[in-house]
C-alpha cells in the first residue's frame, strides 16, 4: 500500500509495478481528476455518487491538501502540491528544479 500511495502521482510508473499500485492510481485519477469519467456509464456514475456522495469534493480536497502542506511548503518541491499552495497560500514561492541545479555548490 505504501508503494501505491507513494507512486500514484508518478505518471508512467504505476502500471509497471504491482497491480494494486496501478489500481490505486486509476482510482485516484478517476475520483479526483475525472480521468476516464466518460468511460463509466452515466447510470453507474449516479449509483456510485448515490452510495458515496461528493458534497463540495473539489473544494474540500483542495482545502485538505492546503491545510496539510501549509506548514511544510518545502515538501511540495517537484510535486503537484506546489500548484495547490501557489493557488491558496499568499506569498508561496515554489522551488525551481533548474535553479536548484544551477545553484549547486559544485563547480562545472
Amino acid at each position: 500500500m505504501w508503494t501505491a500511495i507513494a507512486l500514484h502521482t508518478t505518471p508512467g510508473a504505476p502500471e509497471f509495478i504491482e497491480p494494486e499500485v496501478a489500481l490505486v492510481t486509476a482510482g485516484v485519477d478517476y475520483d479526483v481528476l475525472g480521468i476516464g469519467h466518460h468511460d463509466v456509464d452515466e447510470a453507474d456514475r449516479a449509483a456510485i455518487v448515490a452510495a458515496h456522495p461528493r458534497p463540495r469534493f473539489k473544494q474540500r480536497i483542495l482545502e485538505a491538501f492546503t491545510d496539510g502542506m501549509r506548514s511544510r511548503p518545502e515538501g511540495t518541491f517537484g510535486t503537484v502540491n506546489a500548484d495547490v499552495l501557489a493557488h491558496y497560500v499568499p506569498g508561496f514561492e515554489r522551488g525551481d528544479f533548474v535553479d536548484t541545479i544551477l545553484d549547486s555548490p559544485w563547480a562545472e
